[in-house]
């Protein structure tokens, strides 16, 4: 999602096209929400991946800042009980050239930098994003070789994942996407089914929101800024929280077998600088869906922002992995 301001002081925001980190490593100023960590800039605009071609003031949805931010947390948190499922597949596909893999909202690259090196022989990345931006900084901070040294090469597309067909997955090993499914609508995660099923390719789709936090203290507020944060995710037809259910439904209707894992950011003292970003994202969501909200949702941030300072606050984001082992269209096992 983007940053917002909003009156009331609930959220700032700070340029998106910088480098990770800001343009020389710096981070971002007190007070600012790092575009993606926050709500949309205005109603009715996607908050992400959304691979549709962008107008010239279009900007990113997702800053490279926040996107690197999450990134330890991300890999800490994928399925690993997921991959060895992954693995075998793999493995029995016919020919020894390698597998082809393509990445949709790829972002600056996170899931190949995760994934690559976990998987052994020769990869070709397929690298997809609406933002050439990102996709710049996806290509230069690729993977270059395999879990047993292999060589990984990579390419980067813009097009559109509404639009996503068997026929642009011909010749595909594995769709991959990280934080996708829950920016996307029913008919976009059916689009997306089908066309992983129709050409016979496994999906791991990874980090979709589950709709529940937990925050040690707890706060009487916790339950209510979640139902108003997850009501935000669902607007415009956005699945939100409901993602899994659907894409795992919408998979095993195309007569793929899938496997659901738990993926959790588990966040603590040293995540500190995520947790506060995170942190204004939601509760700056959760007022822009309920704006009655913000009075308390103010007092309750700045409390939260408090602990979080002073160690005192722990944080469970509660995410699904999801891999789909589509029915091979070419006899492998």
């Amino acid at each position: 999602m983007d940053a917002s301001a909003g009156p009331g002081g609930l959220a700032g925001t700070v340029p998106a096209r910088t480098g990770p980190g800001g343009p020389s490593g710096s981070a971002p100023a007190p007070g600012a929400v790092i575009p993606g960590a926050g709500p949309t800039a205005a109603p009715g605009s996607r908050p992400t991946v959304k691979l549709r071609e962008a107008a010239p003031d279009d900007p990113p949805r997702y800053a490279p800042e926040w996107l690197e931010l999450r990134e330890p947390a991300d890999a800490a948190a994928r399925a690993h009980d997921l991959l060895d499922p992954l693995r075998i597949r793999l493995a029995n596909l016919p020919g020894k050239s390698g597998v082809v893999i393509h990445d949709l909202g790829c972002g600056t690259g996170s899931m190949g930098r995760w994934l690559a090196a976990r998987l052994d022989g020769a990869q070709h990345w397929i690298l997809h994003d609406r933002d050439p931006y990102l996709l710049h900084f996806a290509a230069v901070a690729s993977p270059r070789s395999a879990a047993d040294g292999s060589r990984v090469s990579v390419e980067t597309r813009r097009g559109d994942v509404a639009r996503l067909t068997a026929d642009a997955l011909h010749g595909a090993s594995l769709v991959t996407a990280s934080a996708l499914l829950d920016v996307l609508t029913r008919e976009e995660i059916d689009t997306l089914a089908a066309a992983c099923a129709g050409a016979g390719c496994p999906a791991l789709l990874t980090l979709s929101v589950a709709g529940r936090v937990e925050l040690t203290p707890s706060h009487p507020l916790d339950a209510e800024i979640t139902r108003a944060f997850n009501d935000h995710q669902r607007r415009d037809g956005l699945l939100g929280p409901d993602a899994v259910t659907v894409a795992a439904e919408a998979f095993s209707a195309h007569g793929a077998t899938v496997r659901l894992h738990p993926s959790p950011w588990r966040l603590g003292p040293e995540q500190a600088a995520l947790t506060e970003q995170w942190l204004r994202g939601w509760v700056g969501a959760a007022v822009e869906q309920r704006p009655e909200l913000r009075a308390e949702a103010e007092v309750y941030l700045n409390n939260r922002l408090r602990q979080c300072a002073e160690d005192e606050l722990r944080v469970t984001v509660h995410h699904t992995d999801l891999l789909a082992l589509c029915h091979p269209v070419d006899g492998a096992s």
